[in-house]
């Protein structure tokens, strides 16, 4: 397969170029006819080759671009929301990533991934490979989602907690179903820049709220809620995202009466829950699921791949979202939900968390002083996670400096794509996991100093 690739890549073969006959192909490889039989069917499901009975097989696939340009990174799109994660996403493998919000590929427990595929695999009966999953989801992985909530103080059976593709997708169906377009919904300034893009595009009006280390700004919340009487307030209580602060006792407390007194729903993203060391408090937990909806996936500490994540909620609204998830989705990926289900039950995948978190101090320690001698400094030093959010030099902006460091193949992610504001010019998140290559801190210093 890889040789007939190769071939038309080079344009050795054309469309409608005739391939080798089989037993000519097994000769000159060494393999059997049996093998190339294989190869050459799975080419065709792919489309890039095409059967003629009685004739043989035939290319089937366009010319292959002269160039490859057009797979490097797009220099010249909006510094907006979605940039981070497009230049991220669509980085060839030796970009380094030090703005994107993942681990790197060999942080994460790929050999307790194998070790469950090996299991399933062993497991005719589960999961069925060819079956939809049930609406609401796994049942037996919504009931260790409802053990550890308790654990953690927030109390939902599992007929309250509903499976999703993703965390994203978890946040879309709440969105559709407590929002109409025009809706005012808060969030944090700075805040998670797909929480920007995800209410755009259900057009909803967005309000930031200053952030703090301990949490919002309380008197300009009280102030937002007065004035624009929002539908819903996004955040990250454990862990925020960019900031990787976490919200404290007291601000919990008084964001909840502000918010029942106002009848706003909180959506509570706990996406980062599994790397910290002293959880902070929890919104779902101290309002019992009341007004706050909890949100969570597995994609940051156990596979991005395997898509899964779950939205917690009161009965009525999880009932709700069951019906919205079948009309936009249909029903959950049975395959990645007892996958996941294996790896966290596991002893293996908590003996991974706690040296994962070691290896996050150890990088967090690492990475500070070479920012510093750089004159970036961070806005504050989290205890736990594997974001920085940073201040650069008062005269440099980062979009700037983050455009001109994507020439040399490193992707940075700047403040403002984080803020409602757009008062973050100067910012920028770093993810320590990302920064163990000296590489990153030279090209940085290179493009804050103008240079490409």
């Amino acid at each position: 397969m890889q040789a007939i690739r190769a071939q038309i890549a080079s344009r050795s073969l054309a469309p409608g170029s005739k391939l080798p006959s089989i037993r000519s192909v097994a000769a000159n490889m060494r393999v059997s006819k049996s093998t190339v039989v294989e190869a050459y069917d799975r080419l065709a499901a792919e489309g890039v080759i095409r059967s003629r009975p009685g004739s043989g097989f035939y290319c089937a696939a366009p010319l292959a671009p002269l160039s490859l340009a057009e797979l490097a990174p797009r220099l010249d799109r909006a510094v907006d929301p979605f940039w981070v994660s497009r230049q991220s996403l669509e980085a060839a493998p030796a970009m380094l990533k030090p703005g994107c919000g993942w681990l790197p590929t060999e942080w994460m427990p790929e050999e307790e991934i194998r070790r469950a595929l090996r299991h399933l695999a062993r497991t005719p009966e589960q999961p069925k490979l060819t079956d939809y999953g049930t609406p609401l989801g796994l049942p037996p992985l919504r009931q260790f989602l409802s053990r550890r909530m308790a654990e953690q103080g927030a109390h939902a059976g599992p007929d309250q907690i509903l499976l999703t593709e993703s965390g994203t997708q978890a946040i879309d169906l709440v969105c559709r179903l407590l929002l109409q377009p025009g809706d005012t919904v808060l969030v944090d300034d700075p805040c998670y820049f797909n929480f920007l893009a995800l209410l755009r595009a259900h057009q909803a009006k967005i309000v930031g709220v200053p952030f703090t280390p301990e949490g919002p700004d309380l008197k300009q919340f009280a102030l937002a809620l007065n004035e624009h009487r929002p539908r819903l307030y996004v955040t990250n209580s454990g862990l925020h995202n960019p900031t990787g602060a976490s919200l404290k006792a007291s601000a919990a407390h008084r964001i909840l009466k502000l918010a029942e007194a106002h009848g706003v729903i909180i959506v509570e993203d706990d996406i980062f829950a599994d790397f910290e060391i002293e959880p902070a408090p929890r919104l779902a937990a101290l309002d019992g699921l009341e007004h706050v909806v909890r949100i969570g996936s597995f994609s940051k500490t156990l596979s991005a791949s395997f898509r899964c994540g779950y939205v917690a909620g009161r009965p009525d609204w999880i009932d709700k979202l069951t019906d919205l998830r079948i009309a936009t989705g249909f029903a959950s990926s049975p395959l990645s939900q007892e996958l996941i289900l294996n790896v966290l039950g596991s002893s293996s995948y908590r003996k991974y968390l706690d040296a994962l978190r070691i290896r996050l101090a150890r990088a967090r320690a690492q990475t500070v002083p070479h920012l510093r001698a750089l004159g970036i400094e961070p806005w504050l030093e989290p205890d736990a996670g594997m974001l920085l959010w940073c201040r650069l030099p008062d005269h440099l902006d980062a979009a700037d400096v983050a455009r001109r460091a994507l020439h040399e193949e490193v992707v940075l992610a700047p403040g403002n794509v984080f803020s409602p504001s757009q008062m973050a010019g100067n910012f920028m998140r770093f993810n320590v996991a990302q920064c163990v290559d000296e590489r990153v801190f030279k090209v940085l210093d290179r493009a804050m100093n103008g240079a490409a």
